[in-house]
């Protein structure tokens, strides 16, 4: 069993048990959050698809940890200028557990 779930624009296929990282969310170490934005829906070979979402069906979680991603190096150059620029990024994330789905 697995659901397509909608979290912060990003489409993410998850089952139960699993961990995802999803981009950074509200809330505390340990709390629980649930996802409405079903966009799909298999039960054992039974495929409900959403127009837009599946209605009436939930995937719930627990916030495990907020966590970093690795580096970005971003750099930019202009030949025969003399301009360099080098600048990294770290982008957050939100660690989750898939606690049910359903």
């Amino acid at each position: 069993m697995y659901a397509i779930v909608d979290i912060a624009g990003k489409q993410f296929k998850v089952a139960k048990d699993q961990y995802i990282y999803a981009p950074k969310m509200e809330g505390e170490t340990g709390a629980n959050v649930s996802f409405d934005n079903v966009l799909l829906l298999d039960k054992d070979g039974s495929v409900e698809v959403g127009a837009p979402t599946v209605k009436g069906v939930k995937v719930s979680g627990k916030i495990l940890e907020h966590v970093k991603g690795n580096k970005v190096i971003i750099f930019k150059k202009k030949r025969r200028k003399g301009y360099t620029v080098k600048n990294g990024h770290r982008q957050q994330f939100t660690k989750v557990q898939i606690e049910s789905i359903g």
